[in-house]
């Protein structure tokens, strides 16, 4: 059993163990390695499966207004937002974003241990306050729990922020950020993602303010990056 493990650096569960211990003439089932491997303290360095609470209620008094309309003419007149997971050592750890459609440009993120709608609140406050407070501001996001809470509508109503919805289970009516964590996710976070939560933190803060924002080209800014796109409007 602890060859076994070592050869996989860590990485193999009980399936594994057992597979690779029966390929060496040792017959021996999943469910006697899992007991095996609590016995011996053998940990398997794979992320566990994340599985999302979602909401079983549809929310039809919030209009997708947005429409996949993601073409925007000035910045501050679209924003959109959506959660992720990221792994932390031990345990999941979520990343709420805002995105300016204008220029592809992340104005405000949050991150927490719990994926509530204090964590998305703390985003909008953020980018809120970044960017000037404005005006005749439209917020598009899923119909995630976080978003449809009392807590964070009336958040969008005391910053006068008019609220747009996708429509439930159709990922692409937000698809800007779909793109946006595919890309922090393939470019910057390791494949077993992070060690601590302070590190996850501070890893994707650099990749926002020190990459994403002033060098990374997007195609939709023709090669440039989101801080020059709004620097030329």
């Amino acid at each position: 059993m602890r060859e076994a493990f070592e050869v996989s650096k860590g990485s193999a569960g009980a399936r594994t163990i057992a597979a690779i211990v029966s390929q060496d003439g040792t017959d021996l089932s999943r469910y006697v390695a899992g007991n095996l491997m609590r016995e011996l303290a053998l940990v398997s360095c794979q992320q566990s499966k994340h599985r999302y609470k979602r909401t079983s209620q549809e929310y039809p008094v919030t209009p997708n207004l947005l429409a996949r309309q993601f073409t925007v003419n000035a910045p501050n007149k679209v924003w959109c937002g959506d959660i992720t997971y990221i792994w932390t050592g031990k345990r999941w750890a979520y990343l709420a974003v805002i995105l300016d459609l204008y220029a592809r440009k992340p104005v405000g993120w949050a991150m927490s241990l719990n994926p509530d709608s204090e964590l998305v609140s703390k985003a909008l406050t953020m980018a809120y306050e970044l960017r000037g407070k404005p005006k005749e501001l439209m917020f598009h996001s899923d119909q995630g729990t976080q978003y449809t809470s009392l807590k964070y509508r009336r958040l969008l109503w005391r910053y006068q922020i008019k609220q747009s919805m996708s429509r439930r289970g159709n990922c692409w009516d937000n698809a800007p950020m779909e793109r946006f964590f595919r890309s922090l996710k393939t470019e910057w976070m390791p494949e077993l993602g992070y060690r601590t939560f302070l590190e996850a933190k501070q890893a994707i803060t650099d990749y926002i303010v020190g990459y994403f924002c002033p060098i990374r080209p997007h195609q939709y800014n023709n090669m440039m990056s989101p801080n020059r796109a709004e620097e030329l409007y």
